[in-house]
């Protein structure tokens, strides 16, 4: 089992920056894969950032060069640095862990970017 406590959403100007951070417990050591989610109502949870065991990393093509993950192994934290912030932006982000072949989920946080 794993679990994963997101924090750091909030409400920021377009333009702005937040940063997420996504504690993991538990069976930590099992994770394959690390990352962001994030889902707006109505509509699919999409796929934001993901870093896998090795340290590769991949992002959705709407944040490429405006969103970093990275991981702090010692803390067993995962970081999504969002800048640039756009109002489509607006979601609720999960952070999630693969433990293959299951997938656990933090409980999410609110990011609301303002124009």
């Amino acid at each position: 089992q794993v679990q994963l406590v997101e924090s750091g959403g909030g409400l920021v100007q377009a333009g702005g920056s937040l940063r997420l951070s996504c504690v993991a417990s538990g069976s930590i050591f099992t994770i394959n894969a690390m990352g962001w989610y994030r889902q707006v109502p109505g509509k699919q949870r999409d796929l934001v950032a993901r870093i896998i065991t090795g340290g590769t990393t991949e992002y959705a093509d709407s944040v490429k060069g405006r969103f970093t993950i990275s991981r702090d192994n010692a803390k067993n934290t995962v970081y999504l640095q969002m800048n640039s912030l756009k109002p489509e932006d607006t979601a609720v982000y999960y952070c999630y862990g693969l433990v293959t072949p299951n997938v656990y989920w933090g409980q999410g946080t609110q990011v609301t970017v303002s124009s």
